[in-house]
């Protein structure tokens, strides 16, 4: 898909002069009044989401009214933490539309797996829920534009879980650059590495009796269970995934656009592949991607076979200038000068309190949150591109007005994907 639907493009071209006006007006907002208590309901609890739930459960004037997992167990175990958190115990609910249609709801977290972030993030907006939706905000760039423009539509505040965003020192650290402290950033180096072994040998056969495996695979086309596909593996396997980029290198890809100032890349080129494993893992463990912005660049490695990457670390991004080099060194930063030599440094905190309070702060008082939609999509959309030019071997050249694809029917291909049959995401 080389054009959008004039409605779709206007709602991600335009957006940011609705920024203004993404929340809603008093009489548009759901039962809970804007100043008053919060409620939140949870979808996808065995990992991520548990943790968020915990989370928002602890934050002042909100509450978790639902938990929602395919896996029964772990509504059980999910239950059992946030009750000790809060008075009100949670309902536990297997499909997560439940939670759409009970007006005391404000807010839905979306941490099922990637193939579900959009679309659910979607119908949650489309039901006047806000929406706090996990990294990778979508699992192919179409559905990613469409969420820009159901948050826009529906006027709900749509957050992504790159929590960095609002950890303060990181904030200063980008405030720093764009002051100028190492001149004209022009070049960023972006990584995540760890060190993963093979993948079992997956065995065919029925889902287990805790598991609703036709809802965990949703909007996906689908596939008979295996049994090693879950609970994590999943990420491996483009049907459900987005590979290492999408997991982990969303977050120090999001560091290196924010520091540089850019949107979408005029050029993407990837070289990597499935090196040290021969086993069903569809995604690649050695991934290089290079992203061109116009005279600025960003360069992202992601090795899943060895976990010492650039500065000595699993995860960073680091930013290069005429006058020296700024390191993300998670949770601060350091600065050096044009000789490398250290002149100061930064610790700082990290969790996601600060950036949970932020999205809360933004749908009682108005305002566009510190990884809005629209920046969400577009720091993904960069995990997308590095996928697609890996899968088609092609180099893309890219709109730099919307990230589109120019010219390569192959790789338009992956702009979008097939969805199971009433599960196709609409605005």
């Amino acid at each position: 898909m080389t054009t959008l639907p004039r409605r779709q493009f206007i709602a991600v071209a335009g957006a940011a002069t609705l920024l203004a006006g993404v929340h809603a007006s008093a009489e548009d907002k759901p039962s809970n009044a804007a100043m008053n208590k919060i409620v939140v309901g949870v979808m996808g609890v065995n990992g991520r989401g548990y943790d968020l739930a915990k989370g928002f459960a602890t934050q002042p004037n909100c509450e978790v009214g639902y938990l929602c997992d395919v896996d029964s167990r772990a509504i059980e175990k999910a239950t059992a933490g946030v009750e000790k958190l809060q008075p009100r115990k949670p309902t536990g609910v297997a499909d997560f539309r439940k939670m759409l249609d009970d007006a005391s709801i404000d807010v839905l977290v979306v941490a099922a797996p990637d193939h579900w972030h959009a679309p659910a993030t979607i119908l949650g907006c489309s039901a006047k829920k806000h929406v706090y939706v996990e990294k990778p905000c979508s699992h192919n760039p179409h559905e990613g534009e469409l969420a820009v423009e159901a948050a826009r539509k529906n006027m709900r505040v749509v957050t992504m879980g790159n929590q960095r965003r609002s950890w303060p020192a990181i904030m200063e650290a980008m405030a720093k650059l764009k002051e100028g402290v190492i001149g004209p950033v022009l070049f960023s180096r972006a990584w995540y590495n760890n060190r993963r072994g093979p993948m079992a040998q997956g065995k065919a056969g029925p889902a287990p009796a805790w598991l609703d495996w036709t809802m965990w695979q949703g909007p996906a086309p689908p596939r008979e269970f295996r049994d090693n596909y879950l609970h994590y593996n999943w990420h491996w396997f483009w049907n459900w995934g987005t590979g290492e980029i999408g997991n982990n290198g969303i977050h120090a890809l999001d560091l290196s656009r924010w520091g540089l100032e850019v949107s979408y890349p005029t050029k993407v080129t990837s070289t990597g592949g499935r090196y040290f494993h021969k086993d069903e893992q569809e995604t690649p463990d050695t991934h290089v991607v290079s992203y061109e912005f116009g005279g600025k660049s960003i360069v992202w490695e992601g090795l899943s076979c060895q976990a010492r990457g650039p500065e000595g670390t699993m995860f960073g991004a680091s930013f290069h200038g005429p006058g020296g080099t700024l390191v993300i060194d998670d949770p601060g930063y350091k600065l050096y000068d044009e000789k490398n030599k250290l002149v100061s440094e930064k610790s700082g905190t990290a969790g996601d309190a600060t950036h949970q309070a932020d999205f809360l702060a933004c749908i009682r008082n108005g305002g566009s949150p510190h990884s809005d939609i629209e920046g969400a999509h577009q720091s993904t959309l960069l995990c997308h591109l590095g996928n697609i030019a890996q899968r088609t071997g092609h180099t893309l050249k890219c709109d730099p007005t919307n990230g589109h694809i120019i010219d390569d029917p192959q790789a338009n291909g992956f702009w979008t994907r097939q969805y199971a049959k009433g599960w196709e995401p609409k605005v």
